[in-house]
């Protein structure tokens, strides 16, 4: 594992997430300053995350034609013109147009996890994605606060500047200090074996793979119970009778665990359990917890409850991106974390709407009560597929011992 380069990515990582968290909480208040209705802000928040469910996949499969570095800088400029573009905008319509242009080429986080696959061997690879979903979620603790206090001094385009000067930092970084993973050998052998663009077919039969479709079921089911969870947390704790400044902090402990998880324990749970007995842990913790998210009516008991909540959802993230990385072909690795991208960016399309109906018709029990049983489901998917029968390792398709499997 090559640390230099492990590091610059995790830099660039929280970066961008930190650009991407100064602005989110806001957009409510910056497009009602636009007279937006709530359908409208709703549609503006989820826009990005509909965006990215088309290119976050095809941004991986470009990265593994063309190589990691390039892609990179191409999305993240796409990040830089979308922030600029929202710092400008005079309409309803220019915030549209700037949260699907990040969406669209918001392959970042994706393409930076081809990248550690690259450069990192198997038995580290669980630890370096931990690394980098702690990079995550440091940036979602700070940039919110940040965010906040910039819109209370110069308004809501202000942070949306900030956020731009960030993801124009990150441009800086990969130009100058961040080396191409991919060696040309080894772009050789992908070009040998190219792969078509995103559509709903390609997506079809990734879920169909073997190896690949039960990782990437288990994401959806599993991203969907979290992040009904993550959206409707805010309007839960809401009629809990909290307010929003107490909110924050609830949701600031709960990245503080997550990233704890990822960044620390991670790697030393990965050295002595198989990565689906990993999976299957999370999984039962994560269904206890949103069970008992369900039934709490106490902030100091949720408190507890959100506890086991965050450690297993850091855990379940960065096992099933670890174990992704290793299900597939060389060739194959930034297309399909692409596709787990798109995949986690459609569970935040539904989650806000069905967690909204549940919180509305049937009371506060009901999206934790929902997600638990998702999370039910997981448990029993991944017992039979990922663990009683794991699938047979990938046969070798071509010379890989003639190419360099990692670079120094």
């Amino acid at each position: 594992m090559n640390k230099n380069r492990l590091f610059i990515i995790f830099v660039i990582v929280f970066v961008d997430m930190l650009g991407f968290s100064l602005i989110l909480p806001l957009l409510p208040f910056y497009a009602g300053t636009f007279g937006a209705s709530d359908l409208l802000i709703g549609l503006l928040v989820a826009s990005y995350a509909a965006a990215q469910f088309i290119g976050a996949p095809l941004m991986g499969r470009l990265s593994d034609r063309f190589g990691r570095r390039p892609i990179l800088l191409l999305s993240i400029t796409g990040t830089f013109a979308g922030f600029l573009l929202l710092g400008f905008a005079r309409s309803l319509w220019v915030m549209f147009a700037s949260r699907m242009l990040d969406g669209l080429t918001g392959g970042n986080i994706s393409v930076a996890q081809a990248y550690i696959s690259d450069v990192s061997d198997e038995k580290d690879r669980a630890k370096s994605f931990g690394m980098i979903g702690a990079a995550f979620g440091l940036g979602f603790i700070i940039g919110p606060a940040v965010g906040g206090t910039l819109s209370a001094l110069g308004g809501y385009a202000l942070p949306a500047f900030l956020a731009a000067a960030m993801a124009f930092i990150n441009l800086a970084l990969v130009t100058f200090w961040l080396p191409e993973s991919l060696s040309p050998a080894r772009m050789a052998a992908i070009a040998a074996h190219p792969r078509p663009a995103f559509s709903l077919k390609t997506l079809q039969l990734a879920l169909n793979k073997p190896r690949v479709g039960p990782l990437l079921h288990t994401r959806f089911f599993f991203g969907l119970a979290f992040a009904t969870f993550q959206t409707i947390f805010s309007q839960y704790a809401q009629r809990l009778g909290l307010s929003a400044q107490s909110t924050g902090y609830i949701l600031a402990y709960v990245g503080v665990l997550s990233v704890f998880m990822q960044g620390f324990a991670i790697g030393r749970l990965a050295k002595r359990y198989r990565e689906a007995s990993l999976i299957l842990a999370g999984a039962v913790i994560m269904a206890i917890a949103l069970l008992g998210w369900a039934l709490t009516r106490n902030v100091w008991i949720l408190l507890v409850v959100l506890a086991p909540a965050a450690l297993s959802g850091g855990l379940l993230n960065t096992m099933l991106t670890s174990a992704l990385s290793k299900s597939v072909y060389p060739e194959e690795i930034g297309g399909t974390l692409g596709l787990s991208t798109s995949i986690e960016s459609l569970t935040r399309v539904l989650a806000p709407s069905i967690g909204g109906y549940l919180l509305g018709v049937f009371g506060l029990w009901a999206p934790g009560f929902f997600s638990a049983l998702l999370m039910g489901w997981v448990v029993n998917y991944v017992w039979r597929r990922l663990v009683v029968q794991p699938d047979p390792p990938l046969p070798q398709r071509f010379d890989e011992a003639a190419l360099p499997s990692r670079l120094a």
